[in-house]
C-alpha cells in the first residue's frame, strides 16, 4: 500500500505500508483507491508549518480526507456494503485502506460520476456551515474565501432556497462563483464593499456569513458585512500560519454592538429532532449532498483545474504553498 505522508514541512513523500487484507475482521471492508481530493487550504497550512490543529497529528504525519475508491472485499458481518460499490472515505491519501463498515465512508449513487463523489465529505462540511447557523430559506448569504469550500457552500446555497454572494480576491474565482450559482460577486477588498452589497441586498443587510479563508482580515471582513443581529458560520481557522493580530477581533463595534453570533463549524449540527438521535450526523450529512449530485443539483467536478498522477502530490503541494489562484479543485489519481 502507497501512503502520502509529511516528514516535516515541505517533505511530502509517497511511502510503502503493509496492509494485510486477509486479516480483515468481520466488521471490515477493505477499499481500493480510484482518486482523492486535495483540501488546499488545511493541507496546505500542514505542508507549510503552520500551526498545528489542536488534536491532529504532528509530524510525521498523513495528508488528505477525500478518497474514493471502490470496494474489495468484506468481512463476514458487513451488511451496508457490497464488493464493487465504489465509497466515498474521509480518509487520506492512500492506494488502499482497511476500515470499519462504521467510519466515515459513504456509498456512492450509481448516478453520481467519482469526479463529483470525492468531494462529498467536503461538501457536506459546507452544507454543515447552513445547519449550524439555523439558515432560513430565503436568507441572504456571503460567502467569504472563494476556495473548493467556499464554492461548495455557494453550489449548496441556491439548493437550500438561500440568495448567495461570493466575496473574494481573485478574477478566477469570483467568475467561478458566478458559475456555481451566485447572484453577485465582489471583491472583498473594495473600498465601496458596504454600498454594494447593501444595494444588492435592497438594503436588508446579510443575514450570513459563511467564512472559509483563514486570513483575519477575511474574519474582519466577515463580522464588518454582516446585518446587525446576523451570524458568521467560521469554518476556517482564523490567523492560522499569520503573525499575531493588530486589531481585536472581538471588537464591540463589530460584536457586541452589532449584537451578532459567531459560530464555530465543528462536530455534528446540533439536534432540533429530539425524536431521534442526531438527526443529522457527519454520515447523513455527506449522504444528502450525495443526493443533491444525483439530482443534478451539484456538479462539483466543475472546479476541477489540475488533475495528477500519484507521484506527483509533491508538486501540486508546491503549488498550493506559491498561491497559486488558478488552482481550484485538483484530483490524485491512483490508478
Amino acid at each position: 500500500m502507497k501512503i502520502a505522508m509529511l516528514q516535516g514541512p515541505r517533505d511530502l513523500r509517497i511511502e510503502d505500508c503493509d496492509l494485510d487484507v486477509a486479516a480483515l475482521k468481520a466488521n471490515q471492508i477493505h477499499v481500493q483507491t480510484e482518486i482523492t481530493a486535495f483540501k488546499i487550504g488545511t493541507d496546505r497550512g500542514n505542508y507549510e508549518g503552520a500551526e498545528r490543529v489542536p488534536g491532529a497529528p504532528d509530524y510525521p504525519r498523513w495528508v488528505g480526507d477525500s478518497n474514493l475508491g471502490v470496494v474489495r472485499h468484506i468481512g463476514e458481518s458487513v451488511s451496508q456494503f457490497r464488493v464493487g460499490d465504489r465509497v466515498v472515505g474521509n480518509v487520506p491519501h492512500q492506494s488502499e485502506y482497511i476500515a470499519n463498515e462504521d467510519d466515515a465512508i459513504v456509498r456512492v449513487p450509481e448516478n453520481v460520476a467519482s469526479e463529483d463523489a470525492v468531494f462529498g465529505w467536503l461538501y457536506a462540511l459546507s452544507s454543515l456551515c447552513f445547519r449550524k447557523a439555523r439558515f432560513e430559506p430565503g436568507e441572504r448569504v456571503a460567502v467569504v474565501g472563494l476556495g473548493v469550500l467556499g464554492l461548495g457552500a455557494v453550489a449548496l446555497g441556491p439548493a437550500l432556497g438561500a440568495r448567495v454572494v461570493g466575496l473574494g480576491n481573485s478574477p478566477i474565482r469570483m467568475k467561478m462563483a458566478c458559475q456555481m450559482g451566485a447572484e453577485a460577486v465582489f471583491d472583498s477588498s473594495d473600498p465601496h464593499l458596504q454600498e454594494q452589497l447593501d444595494s444588492w441586498s435592497d438594503g436588508e443587510g446579510i443575514d450570513l456569513v459563511i467564512q472559509t479563508a483563514n486570513p483575519w482580515p477575511a474574519y474582519q471582513t466577515s463580522v464588518e458585512v454582516v446585518r446587525p443581529g446576523g451570524r458568521v458560520a467560521i469554518v476556517a481557522l482564523p490567523g492560522r500560519g499569520e503573525p499575531p493580530l493588530e486589531f481585536n477581533p472581538l471588537d464591540m463595534k463589530w460584536f457586541y454592538q452589532k449584537g451578532i453570533s459567531l459560530i464555530a463549524v465543528s462536530g455534528a449540527a446540533g439536534d432540533r429532532f429530539p425524536d431521534q438521535t442526531l438527526r443529522f450526523t457527519r454520515h447523513r450529512e455527506c449522504r444528502f449532498v450525495l443526493d443533491l449530485m444525483a439530482a443534478g443539483r451539484l456538479r462539483p467536478s466543475q472546479l476541477i483545474t489540475h488533475r495528477f498522477p500519484y507521484a506527483a502530490m509533491a508538486e501540486a503541494y508546491e503549488m498550493a504553498f506559491q498561491r497559486e489562484k488558478g488552482m481550484l479543485g485538483v484530483i490524485f489519481n491512483w490508478s
